[in-house]
């Protein structure tokens, strides 16, 4: 019986662009590990086993790190260094030491550790969090790999151009591939914060992660389609489906030299009507993208990276080295730094912090509320902040402000701050501009009160429309009702636009909306006036920008927010050709 064709398996869109090649497996490191008893005599042999294994994997994780420090930078290099922690984290290893003074062996002590550790973080709602299972199961395999002696296959291995199907991929995977051979990556599990994703995205390498079943259903050197625009895989394509995606292959390559071509073109309409390009950023290493695809500021700093892969809280000194480095690379256009938008049960995780685990951490103490519980943790950031922006033009921006008590208690303590640097005679930037995210719809009601009392705002559409719409964006069962396109999300939008305008304030916004080219005119004809988006959209949605008329945009949002049903909206933006 011959196999069917076009096999299509509906995944995660983790890194863009089409890939055609033959399946290459990677053998998934999963095998069976048998407990066996350790006589009392030579529980001390076996610790030191344990500790051989781990001494190996510290080796080639840093090994993993140095080669992604070398091909991609030591942005994405601490990828390696999330590995790196969690193999020191002593809870880990006093429960491994425990199991074998208990008589346990290393393997199934680290197997057992590790299961219960995964087991727990089913519980975490964040997804990024929620992914880092992963990373501790690679961990725990790599430990167990190496105290069985045994070899796991690479991909350096590879002849032909291949599509990697794999369970799962580390960083050490995805570093031994041979650039020229791998044309892109497809995984059962994984997200968009995956390692997998982020890697193949500073590769420029086609993914689709998240697919549940495609190491089981693909077959060896069976010819795939990997479509990391739409997420979707193909599996024994027919001779016509293959025509259809080489084509569309082409045409984007065709498109991508097009966008290139208009990095040094203002964002302005067929009218001349102007809009900023931002650009959102977590790290000083991103600099370079940013500015190669014509940015015209940082529309927003997340500055939460900065508390992560350590053991202590970041210094004053820590912030201020991370944000001066990126003020003056973006001289002189401006840098908007948002303070920490973390819950408390990250922190908790990463131990900087001892907070009770909270039901719900979405609607919990998170953002300006755990920086206004915590004001030690606060001050350390603005006082970085501040320092900062005696060498470019910075920005600061509060996160998840609920309500006009909370602004003037940050504005308190910053002022507090300001103070104390006058008093010690710290140069800063006297007229630094400060702003609020609107991302709770208590915000979006009262933003006329907001606006008279901040410099700009900045919509944060992804947590803005979670909460208006009751949706959990990372919840596949609910995930396809989060929707930017909702009716009540665009008047929310154009309510905020419009009381801020009146107030004599800008708006940006910084969340995925901003970078999706299909909602790009209704916003450009909602008055927004910058757009802050990842560093690759920049040029399509500044394409879309030249491409329309003001006036077109505005009528076009008019009709829209006329329209009751996201039916009819899609409607009317389908008749708009933005391609």
């Amino acid at each position: 019986m011959s196999l069917k064709k076009d096999v299509i398996l509906e995944g995660i869109a983790a890194s863009p662009g089409i890939a055609i090649g033959k399946a290459f497996f990677l053998e998934d490191d999963d095998f069976c590990v048998t407990c066996r008893e350790i006589p009392e005599y030579a529980r001390e042999v076996e610790k030191k086993r344990l500790n051989s294994a781990v001494e190996k994997t510290r080796d080639e994780l840093k090994m993993v790190y140095n080669r992604i420090d070398e091909v991609l930078g030591k942005s994405y290099a601490r990828i390696a260094d999330v590995h790196l922690l969690i193999l020191d984290d002593p809870t880990m290893k006093k429960n491994v030491y425990e199991l074998i003074d208990n008589g346990i062996n290393a393997e199934y002590a680290v197997f057992r550790t590790v299961d219960d550790i995964v087991h727990s973080f089913e519980f975490i709602e964040d997804g990024y969090f929620r992914e880092r299972k992963v990373d501790i199961q690679d961990i725990g395999k790599k430990i167990i790999w190496n105290l069985l002696g045994k070899q796991k296959k690479t991909l350096a291995s590879l002849e032909e151009d291949s599509i990697v199907i794999s369970r799962n991929l580390t960083p050490a995977d995805t570093m031994t591939i041979r650039e020229k051979l791998v044309k892109g990556f497809a995984t059962d599990v994984g997200g968009k914060t995956s390692h997998t994703a982020i890697i193949a995205q500073g590769l420029s390498i086609p993914a689709v992660v998240g697919l549940k079943v495609i190491s089981s259903q693909a077959q060896t050197s069976d010819v795939i389609i990997i479509d990391g625009n739409r997420g979707e895989v193909v599996l024994r394509p027919t001779t016509k489906t293959i025509s259809k995606y080489r084509k569309e292959h082409t045409l984007q390559f065709a498109k991508k030299k097009d966008l290139e071509k208009l990095k040094n073109l203002s964002a302005e309409t067929t009218d001349k009507h102007k809009v900023l390009l931002f650009a959102n950023i977590d790290n000083p290493d991103e600099m370079e993208s940013i500015l190669s695809n014509g940015a015209m500021g940082v529309g927003l700093y997340r500055t939460e990276f900065i508390y992560f892969n350590r053991d202590t809280m970041p210094s004053e000194k820590d912030h201020f080295e991370n944000y001066s480095k990126v003020a003056v690379a973006m001289s002189p256009y401006p840098t908007v730094i948002r303070t920490f938008d973390l819950g408390g049960d990250k922190l908790a995780k990463t131990g900087l912090l001892k907070v009770e685990r909270e039901k719900n951490p979405f609607l919990g103490l998170r953002a300006i509320r755990l920086s206004l519980k915590y004001p030690e943790i606060f001050i350390d950031q603005l006082r970085g902040v501040l320092r900062a922006s005696a060498y470019g033009k910075i920005r600061l921006m509060y996160p998840m402000i609920s309500g006009i008590e909370e602004l003037y208690e940050a504005n308190e303590v910053l002022n507090k701050v300001k103070q104390d640097l006058r008093r010690e005679n710290i140069e800063f930037d006297e007229k630094m501009e400060v702003g609020a995210m609107v991302e709770v719809p208590s915000a979006a009601m009262i933003i006329d009160a907001i606006a008279n009392e901040v410099d700009f705002v900045s919509i944060g559409t992804n947590d803005l429309i979670q909460y208006t719409l009751a949706v959990d964006r990372v919840n596949e069962n609910v995930a396809g009702l989060y929707d930017p396109l909702h009716p009540a999300i665009l008047r929310f939008i154009k309510k905020i636009i419009d009381e801020s305008h009146k107030a004599g304030i800008t708006v940006s916004m910084c969340g995925e909306m901003a970078g999706d080219p299909y909602c790009t005119p209704v916003l450009l004809g909602f008055g927004l006036d910058q757009f802050s988006v990842s560093s690759a959209q920049i040029p399509k949605i500044k394409r879309v920008i030249r491409s329309i008329s003001f006036e077109n945009a505005k009528k076009i949002s008019e009709e829209v927010l006329r329209c009751g049903s996201r039916d009819s909206i899609l409607r009317i933006i389908n008749t708009i050709s933005t391609q």
